[in-house]
C-alpha cells in the first residue's frame, strides 16, 4: 500500500437517482430508455433493493436486431 493509496479520496463509480425511492445510489441498475426525437435519450436507474420489483423497459440496444 502506497502512501496516495491512503491519503486520497476514493473514487467512485456512477451515481444515479433511483425511481422508487429518489434517493441517489452507488450502484444503479438501468430499468428502463426513454427515446427522445430531438436528443440523445434518458436512461432511468433504480437502486438494488428496488430493480428486482420493477418490471424492467426496454434499455438501450436491447431492441436492436443483429445483421
Amino acid at each position: 500500500m502506497t502512501r496516495d493509496g491512503l491519503t486520497l479520496r476514493p473514487s467512485f463509480g456512477r451515481v444515479a437517482l433511483c425511481v422508487v425511492c429518489k434517493r441517489n445510489t452507488k450502484a444503479p441498475v438501468p430499468v428502463r430508455e426513454i427515446h427522445s426525437t430531438s436528443g440523445p435519450g434518458t436512461t432511468l436507474y433504480a437502486c438494488p433493493e428496488h430493480a428486482a420489483a420493477l418490471t424492467p423497459g426496454p434499455i438501450a440496444g436491447e431492441l436492436e436486431t443483429p445483421f
